[in-house]
């Protein structure tokens, strides 16, 4: 690690969601994403099960940014769904999604009931930085959903997917 990624990362912060802080997660999502979520979207956020894998990112006690995910379990594979993960414009490039990336990855490799086999996500097939960021994190392409979104264009997204490294348990 560089020592300006360093400088940046001890300046990095991350809280778990709260009622009290749903305000702010609510405020970022308007302004980083073309899609207004659900109160269940908000309802869910919340849950205990999914504390690990919800935060909100701050750089030097300002919000920046948020990561969002959920689990499920599809045909006896348990898996982790990265609903949204965001940070302001004037916050990018400098690590930050690069490191609550890598805090939810942890996350989910040491989670263990149940245990989580892979994360995947969907990204607008406009967007190609957020492909490329995904696919630096080791993601991987698996397929194109042609009509993932409803009412924005283009409705299409990629479904990027990788699995999730467990420490060896020897």
């Amino acid at each position: 690690m560089t020592s300006a990624r360093k400088t940046v990362s001890s300046k990095v912060t991350f809280a778990s969601l709260t009622p009290n802080n749903l305000g702010t997660v609510r405020k970022l999502n308007s302004v980083l994403f073309p899609i207004k979520y659900s109160e269940k979207f908000y309802s869910e956020i919340l849950l205990p099960e999914v504390e690990d894998f919800c935060r909100l990112i701050y750089y030097n006690d300002i919000p920046v940014g948020t990561i969002c995910c959920r689990l499920e379990t599809k045909d006896g594979v348990n898996q982790l769904y990265l609903l949204t993960m965001g940070v302001l414009a004037p916050y990018r490039s400098l690590g930050i999604g690069s490191h609550g990336l890598d805090v939810v990855l942890q996350a989910a490799a040491s989670h263990s009931k149940p245990k989580i086999d892979r994360i995947y996500l969907h990204v607008q097939v406009s967007n190609d930085g957020a492909k490329l960021f995904y696919e630096r994190h080791g993601f991987k392409e698996s397929g194109i959903d042609e009509s993932y979104y409803k009412k924005i264009k283009p409705s299409g997204a990629w479904i990027l997917e990788r699995a999730v490294e467990h420490a060896s348990s020897e």
